[in-house]
């Protein structure tokens, strides 16, 4: 192993822990926003379920599509060694304005980035099976698909039969498993769970008789189940990007022939890294997506962690490197519009859709630039 790649991998595993903190507010906002847990209570909850992951998503197809991003033929180690110092700088600089930017578009774009600047716009995988093209598409569906999810679930939960909001549960939870392929075993039955839980916090409240303040109870008890599960979903979802790219760096060194035969301690390393990263918290960020968005109730919180949740475990299905971040909001804007339009901030949701559009092609930029620099410095 190369001194340069020791580097590479030294500074993704520091990216992982960045990520972490940059993303914790998606995992705790609102479950502290609702007063569910405290502020160090909901670290420790969702630092303890992005750690799980690594034994839930076993298969890494979020890695092999991150990986895949750039055509085999262009990766360098120079290549790697840019994207993610690019990464790091743009993950700090939305980290300080408190700006709730993608982690994940950011490792992509500068990673892209460089392999431009190292090789041309041939270097890019533009394909859909597993190129960077899956992963634009998602910057649109990840946040509608959450909002959506998050809508209808709202309504059907606050509508008054409840028989009929029963069968609609266990309507929808039967089309999201049997979407859910049954050779990831873990998965399926992490959202089989999940459903039951609810289905049976239902009946026993409805059964002894609901009033406002058992409902609200029952929400509360409940969004620790939805955000234990939108934990999982964020470590599975964002450790393996980090995973793809030291696989990708592997590639590059002639370490291993492809992504599939990355090493044991690197997913374990990743899944640790981003476990701590959340615990140290990412408050400034918190604070717009627990309060800015929209208020969330305990009841909104748990539809708004169980949309982003499904889309979340959907999309690693399809090995999709979609955004925590962008799911996370959309899935609350979708809970907000619930009540009426007005009550979502739309402000401040314009302000974060221009940071996640920008974050790719900006992330992109300073990756070419750092890898012209090395370049000359090398030369």
């Amino acid at each position: 192993m190369s001194t340069l790649l020791i580097v590479i991998i030294v500074l993704a595993v520091i990216f992982d822990f960045i990520n972490g903190f940059h993303d914790a507010a998606n995992s705790i906002a609102t479950i502290v926003s609702t007063k569910v847990l405290t502020p160090f209570q909901a670290v420790v909850w969702a630092a303890f379920f992005n750690f799980v992951a690594y034994f839930i998503f076993r298969d890494h197809e979020v890695a092999n599509t991150v990986a895949k991003t750039v055509n085999s033929g262009a990766y360098d180690l120079t290549v790697v060694l840019a994207g993610v110092i690019a990464s790091i700088i743009w993950n700090l600089l939305t980290w300080w304005y408190g700006i709730p930017s993608s982690s994940s578009h950011t490792l992509i774009g500068g990673f892209a980035g460089a392999a431009i600047a190292h090789s041309g716009f041939g270097s890019i995988n533009w394909s859909l099976n597993g190129g960077i093209s899956l992963t634009i598409i998602f910057i649109l569906l990840a946040p509608v698909i959450g909002m959506i999810i998050s809508m209808f679930i709202t309504l059907v939960t606050i509508q008054r039969n409840f028989w009929l909001k029963i069968a609609i549960i266990v309507a929808t939870l039967t089309s999201c498993l049997v979407f859910i392929h049954f050779k990831k075993p873990f998965e399926f039955w992490g959202l089989l769970i999940l459903g039951i839980i609810f289905l049976l916090s239902y009946f026993y409240n409805h059964f002894r008789g609901e009033t406002a303040a058992r409902t609200t109870n029952m929400y509360k008890r409940l969004q620790l189940v939805s955000s234990a599960t939108f934990s999982l979903g964020h470590g599975g979802s964002d450790a393996q990007k980090v995973i793809g790219i030291i696989g990708a760096a592997m590639v590059a060194e002639n370490m291993i022939p492809d992504i599939s035969q990355i090493p044991a301690w690197v997913p374990f390393m990743c899944y640790s890294a981003i476990g701590l990263g959340t615990m140290s918290g990412g408050w400034r960020i918190v604070k717009t997506m627990g309060s800015r968005i929209t208020k969330v109730t305990p009841l909104e919180g748990v539809m708004a962690e169980t949309a982003g949740a499904i889309t979340l475990f959907t999309a690693a299905n399809l090995g999709a490197p979609v955004s925590t971040t962008h799911t996370i909001a959309g899935s609350i804007v979708g809970v907000g519009a619930t009540k009426r339009l007005s009550a979502v901030r739309w402000g401040i949701t314009l302000n974060l859709v221009w940071a996640w559009v920008l974050t790719i092609p900006v992330s992109a930029a300073l990756a070419a630039g750092l890898y012209w620099f090395f370049h000359l410095f090398s030369a």
